[in-house]
This record gives C-alpha cells, sequence and structure tokens, in this order.
C-alpha cells in the first residue's frame, strides 16, 4: 500500500468525520461552524464509500508488500519470517485494514464506526513508518545507530 495512496485516505476519512460532524449539527438546528470549503465537498456518505473503495484498492499492494517482503528476507537472511518489529508491524497493519474491510462488506459498518477503525489502521501505518524505524532494534531500524 504506497504510503502516499494512505496519506490520502487518512486526510480523506478526517474530512469525511468532519463533514458528518457539521452535518449532524446541522440537522440537530444547529450551525455548523466556519468553512465554506466544506460546503463546497461531497456528503460524509460519498466520502465514506471513496475511502472504502480506494482501501479495496490499497489492501491488495499492501498484501503483495508482506508477501514480498517475506520472499525477499527468505532469499537475503534464510528464513521468510523473523518477528522483526517491522515486520510485526506490517502484519498488524494488514491485519487491521483486513478487519475494517471485512466489517464495511460483511457486517454493513458504515459512517462513523468504519472510520474510526480506517484511522485505526492508517494510525497503525504511522507508527510503523515512524515509530517502528527510530525505536525499535531490529532488521529494519535505525535504533541503535550512532
Amino acid at each position: 500500500m504506497g504510503i502516499r495512496l494512505v496519506a490520502v485516505v487518512g486526510a480523506q476519512t478526517v474530512i469525511q468525520l468532519v463533514q458528518d460532524r457539521r452535518e449532524t449539527r446541522r440537522a440537530a438546528g444547529r450551525p455548523a461552524r466556519r468553512g465554506r470549503f466544506m460546503d463546497r465537498l461531497p456528503p460524509a456518505v460519498e466520502l465514506e464509500r471513496l475511502a472504502y473503495r480506494l482501501n479495496v484498492v490499497a489492501f491488495p499492494l499492501w498484501t503483495f508488500a508482506v508477501i514480498a517482503g517475506a520472499i525477499w528476507a527468505q532469499a537475503a537472511w534464510g528464513r521468510y519470517w523473523n518477528w522483526d518489529p517491522k515486520e510485526v508491524w506490517s502484519f498488524v497493519v494488514w491485519v487491521v485494514y483486513a478487519g475494517y474491510l471485512h466489517a464495511r462488506a460483511t457486517r454493513g459498518w458504515d459512517g462513523r464506526r468504519a472510520a474510526y477503525l480506517a484511522l485505526a489502521g492508517y494510525a497503525c501505518v504511522l507508527f510503523n513508518f515512524g515509530v517502528v524505524n527510530i525505536a525499535f532494534v531490529g532488521l529494519h531500524s535505525y535504533a541503535g545507530i550512532g
């Protein structure tokens, strides 16, 4: 899953939640806070549908990356899986997004519940790329260098 695609979906999910909150406030008779920009965007339901479609495209890319990484690890280190923190967190990301897609497709999750699960997946991606590389010692990290 290209990090750029994941970032776009994460940002779009945040915008979806903001739009949903604005729509809820308006339905309750309260004025929506500032944001002419948000008035020009589609309704939250359409933003959520688009986020789901983009996640459906991104998930096979992430799956391919995890599998290709395992094949490369076999060639480089003589084993497919080493329980390295980067490998584990890549799998955690895969599981969270698989859970999101499963909940969205078969359990009827949509709206806020699905958006929060998608944001949990994005948070795992950020943790994987930001924290695991720096703070955890392993074959894929920069921790301990210096």
